[in-house]
């Protein structure tokens, strides 16, 4: 058989496998498994699996089976499993993922063959042409094993190559290597297997951050030099005591333009322990959020959650007090986050008109000089997509301003003026988008200055210009710094961008603009600073091409 026939025959066999479970021929029943709904939507649900449970637990095996259409293998396919010593290659992890798949007509996502972590240290002390050439063999022994196999559909070629603030990760690959491994990398994947869709991946890049605009530069670039990334990975990590990136859907729809396939890869949303009904209903809301906002992206394959039960969750041995991130309770009870992923799939939102009910009067207290805590009475929601949280807002006549975001009844203002009064009301929002009415005016006064900056200014705002393209820029980190001899616990920046600049995204402060007067806030995490402490946040702009112009006259109070 010839090359090009064998290409063709395959290509034909993975659009079959794919409609078995991604077309089917009647509509998905409201009470069908996850991966029923996903397919009658084009996309795919998933889950990283473990290869012990998967062959030592019934229970285990029998939800991966019933509930997902997708897998990607936990561990089983990166470096140290599948290459510990140089040229010596073990493949039984592997192999027990995709054999899995195939048998219950899932597709495979291999990940990950270029990491800083779990990379043995023979490769890490390698020298630049004997690492290049490693590399280059790996790929093509790894990829090429699963080439003719139509599970294996794509790869992750190159995870985390960046830092948070849009920097290349100084690894062990860059540092040898330089920033063309990631090139090279792509290259290698595409010779060993020309039919999978090969990936970047990272965390953190949920919204528009530095970190994703780096990963965005980068993509656009490599494109235009024709190396072939295909998609884009985020591997939404999310906790509910750090807020959801309301700007999650625009970021992924700008990606969808560069013409790459994206995709939820790692999703799990932590909590604090102990669970309670509470933080599982914020859990819910963010699962919902997430699966909304795949399924309004064309472009988006679909989504992995990484793992499915808390029971084999790799957050509490990770991140200290914390649990509880999965969809299944460690005795494999489905959750509240279940229901949301599940409803979210199987009736989406667009159909969702119906708005929640309107929120109580909200109440205030501990209120300071700069700060205040508010709280509500719940909303509720009948329209189908779910509460998805609520906006606080200061009457001010015709225009209104946007205090906060909350996914809960309550809500810590920071950043506030002293002596001043504030008229306060609050509308509940839906995963739809839906607002509801106005909740009746509540009302307060902050205290005089009690340490905060005041008129006189005991913080600055220093902007350091990060990265430039023709039409946009984005600022990181703009560094807050208490210059006073007592603590603060709010600080306002304000600056001006030019004529024809538009902010386009925002981290790590709350942001508002006046024309062109942008106002950020500190969050509820970095208002706290003590004299002579720093904090930073970040902005994106876009701007007219040729236009060289960069924001003015920051101020901090």
């Amino acid at each position: 058989m010839s090359v090009h026939s064998s290409l063709l025959l395959r290509a034909l066999t993975v659009a079959g496998v794919l409609a078995a479970f991604l077309l089917p021929t009647t509509s998905a029943d409201a009470s069908a498994p996850l991966r029923t709904h996903a397919a009658a939507r084009g996309k795919f649900i998933g889950a990283a699996l473990a290869t012990s449970p998967l062959s030592n637990e019934n229970s285990y095996r029998t939800i991966a089976a019933t509930e997902f259409n997708q897998v990607t293998a936990e561990n089983a396919m990166k470096w140290d499993s599948t290459e510990p010593s140089q040229g010596q290659f073990n493949f039984s992890g592997a192999d027990a993922i995709v054999n899995f798949a195939t048998q219950n007509d899932m597709q495979v996502h291999g990940h990950t063959l270029v990491w800083h972590n779990q990379t043995p240290g023979w490769v890490q002390n390698l020298g630049a042409s004997a690492m290049r050439t490693a590399m280059q063999n790996h790929i093509s022994q790894v990829v090429g094993r699963y080439a003719d196999n139509p599970a294996v559909v794509s790869w992750d070629v190159v995870n985390e190559a960046f830092e948070d603030n849009g920097n290349y990760r100084t690894s062990f690959w860059y540092n040898t290597l330089g920033q063309g491994y990631i090139a090279d990398a792509f290259r290698a994947a595409r010779a060993a297997d020309p039919d999978a869709r090969l990936c970047i991946n990272d965390y953190n890049t949920e919204g528009i951050n530095a970190k994703s605009t780096a990963i965005y530069n980068l993509v656009s670039s490599l494109r235009q030099q024709g190396v072939p990334v295909d998609c884009v990975g985020f591997q939404t990590h999310l906790a509910i005591q750090y807020g959801f990136p309301n700007d999650f859907q625009q970021n992924l729809e700008r990606f969808a333009a560069l013409g790459v396939q994206v995709r939820i890869t790692e999703l799990d949303v932590r909590m604090q322990m102990p669970r309670s009904s509470s933080k599982d209903a914020t859990q819910a809301t963010y699962y919902r959020n997430v699966v909304n906002a795949c399924m309004a992206v064309t472009a988006c394959a679909g989504v992995t959650i990484w793992g499915f039960t808390d029971k084999y969750s790799w957050v509490p041995d990770t991140f200290s007090g914390q649990g509880a991130a999965l969809i299944y309770d460690e005795n494999y009870q489905q959750k509240p986050s279940y229901t949301a992923v599940h409803d979210a799939l199987a009736g989406g939102s667009s159909s969702d008109t119906t708005p929640p009910s309107t929120p109580g009067t909200p109440s205030a207290s501990n209120v300071t000089s700069n700060s205040a805590q508010l709280s509500w009475t719940a909303s509720t929601d009948t329209g189908g997509s779910g509460l998805a949280g609520y906006n606080v807002y200061r009457e001010q006549g015709s225009n209104d301003q946007l205090l906060g975001q909350s996914s809960t009844n309550s809500i810590t203002l920071t950043g506030l003026s002293a002596s001043t009064q504030y008229q306060v009301y609050v509308r509940a929002r839906d995963g739809a988008g839906n607002l509801s009415s106005n909740s009746s005016t509540g009302s307060f006064t902050t205290t005089e200055g009690d340490g905060g900056p005041g008129p006189g200014g005991t913080c600055t705002a220093t902007p350091t210009v990060q990265t430039q393209w023709n039409g946009g820029y984005v600022v990181q980190p703009v560094t807050v710094t208490n210059t006073g001899s007592s603590g603060i616990t709010g600080w306002t920046v304000t600056f001006t961008l030019p004529s024809g600049h538009t902010l386009v995204g925002s981290w790590n402060a709350a942001v508002t603009v006046s024309g062109q007067t942008v106002t950020a806030k500190n969050a509820a995490y970095n208002g706290t600073l003590a004299p002579n402490a720093s904090t930073s946040f970040g902005f994106q702009v876009s701007r007219p091409n040729g236009n060289t112009q960069t924001p003015s006259g920051y101020t901090c109070a």
